[in-house]
């Protein structure tokens, strides 16, 4: 059992950070780009829950079962890649799609979502307007 490499665990964290940070972006690219990055480090991620280094055969009557790796996180991973590269497919597919319809990659706001928008502003406005009256008449006293 080996423990966890603090480099390791710095390229993990930097890896999940630039992930999500492109995830959340507006452009499809950039989000494609994201969910790559973030595949990566899940993979990577579960190469390193598996502990032992690389090489150690996990079948039986090739080596001792001290020195033996764990395969699951190997299926795991593998199974992350294929994951990954469906979703980066239908995404790059996505993204050429709406290149093709609009001229941009860029995700626009959905009409429900700028009237939620306009409703919550106006009553902001309206909160606004009301505390300033209740701070006017407070004074006046």
């Amino acid at each position: 059992m080996s423990s966890v490499n603090l480099t390791m665990a710095i390229v993990l964290g930097g890896l999940y950070a630039t992930g999500f940070y492109l995830l959340l972006q507006r452009s499809l690219m950039r989000v494609l780009l994201g969910i790559v990055i973030l595949g990566h480090g899940a993979n990577l991620l579960l190469q390193q829950a598996g502990g032992a280094p690389a090489g150690r055969p996990p079948m039986l009557g090739e080596a001792p079962v001290e020195a033996m790796s764990d395969p699951l996180p190997q299926a795991m991973a593998l199974t992350a890649i294929v994951i990954t590269f469906a979703l980066t497919t239908f995404l790059l597919a996505l993204a050429y799609r709406a290149w093709q319809l609009l001229g941009h990659d860029e995700v626009q706001d959905d009409v429900e979502d700028r009237r939620i928008r306009r409703l919550d502003s106006e009553l902001s406005e309206e909160e606004g307007a009301d505390n300033e009256q209740e701070l006017d008449t407070e004074a006046t006293r």
